[in-house]
């Protein structure tokens, strides 16, 4: 397998439902792995995700886990996931979804440089920048 660069991304107790949202978003196989399945199945703990992995069909690969206990957790402040292409229905239709209950700090719309371009925060506090190319 040639290296791949991947975001990864930490949540406070709710990877999971953030997972489950991302695969509705852009479909495709999620596995999650739980502390619960690494010999903590006693521990207050065992239902957390210690890795939680999405691979889409559009290539799309994102990982997330819970923050473990003991560690800070500041959602969204060090990582943007950005999402470009040329396909505009495509990623018009992620925007709509990963934007939707979240907030929206630039609107997708036309930019100077001639693409579409917005960037939000989704409803777990990871923001996303979205690019169409040239549309």
């Amino acid at each position: 397998m040639a290296s791949r660069l991947n975001p990864y991304v930490h949540f406070a107790g709710n990877a999971r439902e953030a997972l489950e949202f991302y695969e509705s978003v852009f479909g495709g196989t999620l596995r999650i792995s739980t502390s619960g399945e690494y010999g903590q199945a006693d521990a207050p703990e065992a239902g957390e995700v210690v890795h939680g992995q999405l691979e889409t069909p559009g290539g799309y690969t994102l990982m997330c886990a819970d923050t473990p206990p003991g560690m800070p957790h500041n959602p969204g402040d060090t990582i943007s996931i950005s999402l470009s292409g040329d396909d505009a229905d495509e990623l018009r239709g992620y925007w709509s979804k990963l934007s939707g209950g979240g907030t929206v700090t630039v609107p997708l719309e036309r930019q100077a440089w001639g693409d579409e371009f917005g960037s939000c925060q989704d409803r777990f506090g990871i923001r996303w920048v979205v690019d169409i190319a040239g549309s």
